[in-house]
C-alpha cells in the first residue's frame, strides 16, 4: 500500500490536509476531443479542492485548450512521441514537479510506470491493462461497455479519489458552457467583413474533416445534408472549417456546394487551436462527425449536430458533447446496417430534424 493508505491518527489527518492543499496532476494526453471531455472532471476536482494546485499533462497540440480551462492552475506539456527516451524523460519531468497525486483519466503504461518511478504517493487510474499494477488506486469502470458518456467516466475517477481519501466533494458541477472565450462578437464582425458575409446571416459551421478519430459522412452526404436544411426566411452562410491537412477536403466540398448555389465560405484554421475555438464560439450551429472541433463546440454550448458510427466504443452516448441537452443532436447508422456504414445514414431525414430543432423559429 502507499503511504497515504498506511497513515493513521495525526499522520493521516496531516495527509488529508496535504491533499487538500497539495499538487495534483490530471493526465489526459491523447486526442483533442478526449481532453475537452475532461473539463467536467477538472471542474469537479478544483471546485472540491479550491486550495489545491491542479495541473494537467497534455500533448503540445492540445495545450491551448488546457490553458483556457478555468479549473487548471498549471499546464505541463507531455514528452513528445518523437522522444528517443520517452519513459526516462517522463520520469524526470514528473519527479521534478513533486506531485502529491496523479489521476490518469486514460491509462497508459508509460505514465503509470513513470508516476511509480517518480514516487508520486497517490496514483489513480482505471483498472485496465497491465499498467494498473503500478497504480495505488485502481478503479473498475469497464469503459468498453460504453454505458455512459466519457465525461462521466472521467468525473467518476475524481469522485473515487475524493471519497477514497475522505476529501470534500463539491456540490453540483458547473453547467454549460464549460468554456467561454473573449472577443466573440468583435471577431464575428471581422470574420463577416473579411469573407463578405452579411452581418445578419446565420453562420452554420460544417467541419467535414475527422482527424482519423472516427468514421465520417462522405462529402456527397454533407452536400446533400446542407442542400436539404430549411432556413425559412433566414439568410445564412455555411462556413466550411478546415484544420491543418483538411483544406483539400473542404475545398472539394466547396465545389459541390458551389454547383448547388449554396452560400458558403471556406475557413482555413491556420492561426492555432485557440483562434479556431474563438471562431467556433460565434457559430450559430456546428455540424461534423465525431471529432475534436465538435467537442470544442460542445464545451462552448454551441448547438451541434453530429454523426457517429454505431460501434460500441464510438457511440453517440459514449462521446456525447458537453453542451446543454436541448442544444445537441446525434445521428448514427440504422440498426439494420453495419455499425460503421455511415452511408446508410439518411441525411435528408437528418436535415429535417436539424431544421426543426435549430433553424425554424
Amino acid at each position: 500500500m502507499d503511504v497515504y493508505t498506511r497513515a493513521s491518527g495525526t499522520d493521516r489527518k496531516k495527509t488529508m490536509t496535504d491533499l487538500r492543499t497539495g499538487k495534483i496532476l490530471v493526465v489526459r494526453n491523447d486526442r483533442l476531443g478526449d481532453f475537452m471531455l475532461a473539463y467536467p472532471a477538472l471542474a469537479a476536482l478544483k471546485e472540491s479542492l479550491p486550495e489545491a494546485t491542479v495541473c494537467t499533462l497534455v500533448p503540445n497540440y492540445t495545450r491551448p485548450m488546457a490553458e483556457v480551462c478555468d479549473w487548471v492552475d498549471r499546464v505541463i506539456t507531455d514528452v513528445p512521441a518523437t522522444s528517443k527516451h520517452p519513459l526516462a524523460e517522463t520520469v524526470k519531468l514528473l519527479r521534478a514537479e513533486r506531485f502529491d497525486a496523479v489521476i490518469s483519466l486514460f491509462s497508459t503504461t508509460r505514465i503509470a510506470v513513470a508516476a511509480f518511478l517518480a514516487r508520486i504517493p497517490v496514483r489513480v487510474a482505471p483498472r485496465t491493462k497491465l499498467a494498473q499494477v503500478f497504480n495505488t488506486d485502481r478503479v473498475a469502470q469497464r469503459r468498453s461497455r460504453s454505458e455512459k458518456p466519457e465525461y462521466e467516466y472521467n468525473v467518476d475517477l475524481i469522485w473515487n479519489f475524493l471519497d477514497r481519501y475522505r476529501l470534500p466533494r463539491t456540490g453540483a458541477l458547473p453547467q454549460p458552457p464549460f468554456l467561454s472565450l473573449a472577443r466573440s462578437e468583435e471577431l464575428r464582425q471581422a470574420f463577416c467583413v473579411k469573407h463578405g458575409i452579411s452581418a445578419n446571416d446565420s453562420l452554420v459551421f460544417l467541419h467535414a474533416g475527422s482527424g482519423g478519430s472516427a468514421r465520417n459522412l462522405s462529402l456527397e452526404q454533407y452536400a446533400d445534408l446542407v442542400a436539404n436544411l430549411a432556413f425559412g426566411d433566414r439568410s445564412y452562410t455555411v462556413v466550411l472549417s478546415a484544420g491543418p491537412g483538411e483544406v483539400e477536403r473542404a475545398e472539394a466540398l466547396s465545389t459541390m456546394l458551389r454547383h448547388r448555389r449554396i452560400p458558403h465560405v471556406v475557413y482555413r484554421s491556420d492561426a492555432g487551436l485557440l483562434s479556431f475555438a474563438e471562431h467556433i464560439q460565434f457559430a450559430d450551429m456546428f455540424i461534423s462527425g465525431s471529432t475534436g472541433p465538435l467537442h470544442i463546440a460542445g464545451a462552448l454550448d454551441v448547438p451541434t449536430a453530429a454523426f457517429y458510427p454505431r460501434r460500441k466504443s464510438a457511440t453517440s452516448l459514449r462521446w456525447q458533447t458537453l453542451n446543454s441537452p436541448g442544444r445537441r443532436l446525434a445521428f448514427s447508422p440504422p440498426k439494420h446496417a453495419a455499425e460503421e456504414d455511415m452511408g446508410c445514414i439518411d441525411v435528408r431525414e437528418a436535415a429535417d430534424a436539424i431544421s426543426r430543432k435549430f433553424l425554424r423559429d
